[in-house]
């Protein structure tokens, strides 16, 4: 394989990570569901691994890139787990909203837990580490500037909804509305 089907194959991993801040960004959006402190965490994890994701489609496959993926990934399933660990508890209520029967924090540790796998197999091919180059966003394929596009976008939407919803200090524990649209508080 080339080390353009690599790039490609990176840039299809990262519309699937972005899918899944996607669901998490309208399920907050459009059914009221505020993250909580270790949903947004987890959010920021989901951040590094498509970091690294986007460092293989821009600057070429390098160890170093999936590293970040699997350090990104391993710190998002610890905390993910975490949160999984604290609603197992008979009598402790799920946070927020199911989706196909598993609330987000328990399809965070599963993603971060493919994400290992993966990287875990494309990282074992050592023909994609050969001369790879930077290549410049007004050279990339389409397919891989809309992925760009949408991950720059993706990001900077789910810092902001963190930013309105705790503001510049601590987020609430058990946030039930946005801190900058509620000053009295």
């Amino acid at each position: 394989m080339s080390i353009d089907n690599f790039r490609l194959l990176n840039a299809i991993g990262l519309v699937l990570v972005s899918l899944v801040l996607f669901i998490a960004l309208y399920g907050q959006i459009a059914g009221g569901d505020l993250p909580c402190p270790l949903c947004l965490l987890q959010r920021v994890a989901f951040v590094a691994v498509m970091y690294g994701l986007l460092l293989n489609v821009v600057q070429g496959p390098k160890p170093l890139h999936y590293s970040i993926m699997v350090i990104s990934a391993l710190l998002g399933a610890a905390i993910a787990l975490r949160q999984v660990s604290q609603h197992v508890i008979p009598g402790t209520p799920p946070y927020g909203a199911p989706f196909l029967g598993y609330h987000y924090y328990t399809w965070a540790f599963i993603v971060f837990s493919l994400v290992i796998f993966g990287t875990a197999i494309i990282s074992a091919f050592g023909s994609q580490y050969g001369k790879s180059i930077y290549v410049p966003f007004r050279e990339q394929q389409w397919f891989c500037k809309l992925v760009i596009g949408i991950t720059i976008a993706l990001t900077l939407a789910n810092a902001v909804s963190a930013l309105i919803e705790c503001g510049p200090g601590e987020c609430p524990e058990n946030p039930v509305t946005y801190k900058l649209m509620h000053q009295d508080q």
